[in-house]
This record gives structure tokens, C-alpha cells and sequence, in this order.
């Protein structure tokens, strides 16, 4: 339960960070202050339940694109957000691909990098023992 708790912290903060980046480094892509939770919440719930189901599909019909999973999961996920979410809008082909980008490329970081910082001293104790 505990490792769930904090796999969903991360993927939470990964996103935020993601969603966050690709607002403030893209033109067409808009989220303001008031929906950003929500579209965080959105977008990291759609991706958590959606991934398994992609996989799987996947592995049934295609399984060549196994190794971009986690970039058409990131891109279904900005999908049902711009469609659930109010204050988020993202305009324009190249917008949507670079968009899928930098937030899969932030989970990515933040999966690595989160985990040293926000668990660190769990981390020190397990390589103690």
C-alpha cells in the first residue's frame, strides 16, 4: 500500500511538473492557475488506469509499438484532459507532439530524480541493510 501511495505521489508530482513545463515553454498549450490541479488529477488518473490497457492492446495488435507505450499514453492522456478539463487548451499538430514530449520526458526525470530526493533517507536505509 505504501509503495502504491507513493508511485502515485510521484507519477502526481512528475506530471504537474510536466504539465507545468510544457504551458509555460509552448504558445498553444494554456492552463491556468485555477484547472492546473485538476488537469494534474485528470491527466494522472487517465494515464495510471490507461497504461495497463494500452500495454495490452499492444502486445494483442501491435506488439512494434511496445516501446513507445508510455509516449501514446502520455498522448491519450493530454487528450481526455483537454476534453474533461476547463482552462486547458492545446491548438496545433506541432503542439500536441512536442506537448506529449516534454511531459512524457518530465515523468521520465521525475521518476528518477523524484525518488532520490523525496525518499532518501528510506533509500539510505535500505542500502544499509
Amino acid at each position: 500500500m505504501l509503495r502504491l501511495f507513493a508511485k502515485i505521489t510521484l507519477a502526481l508530482l512528475s506530471n504537474a511538473v510536466g504539465l507545468l513545463a510544457a504551458s509555460l515553454l509552448l504558445d498553444n498549450f494554456s492552463l491556468d492557475a485555477l484547472s492546473f490541479v485538476t488537469a494534474t488529477l485528470i491527466f494522472t488518473i487517465t494515464t495510471v488506469v490507461l497504461g495497463p490497457l494500452i500495454i495490452k492492446i499492444a502486445l494483442n495488435n501491435a506488439p512494434y509499438l511496445m516501446g513507445g507505450i508510455a509516449l501514446v499514453t502520455t498522448f491519450v492522456g493530454l487528450v481526455i484532459t483537454n476534453l474533461l478539463a476547463t482552462g486547458i487548451s492545446i491548438s496545433g499538430v506541432s503542439t500536441w507532439l512536442v506537448a506529449t514530449l516534454i511531459v512524457w520526458g518530465f515523468s521520465v526525470l521525475g521518476s528518477v530524480v523524484l525518488p532520490l530526493v523525496l525518499f532518501k533517507k528510506t533509500l539510505e536505509k535500505n542500502k544499509e541493510n
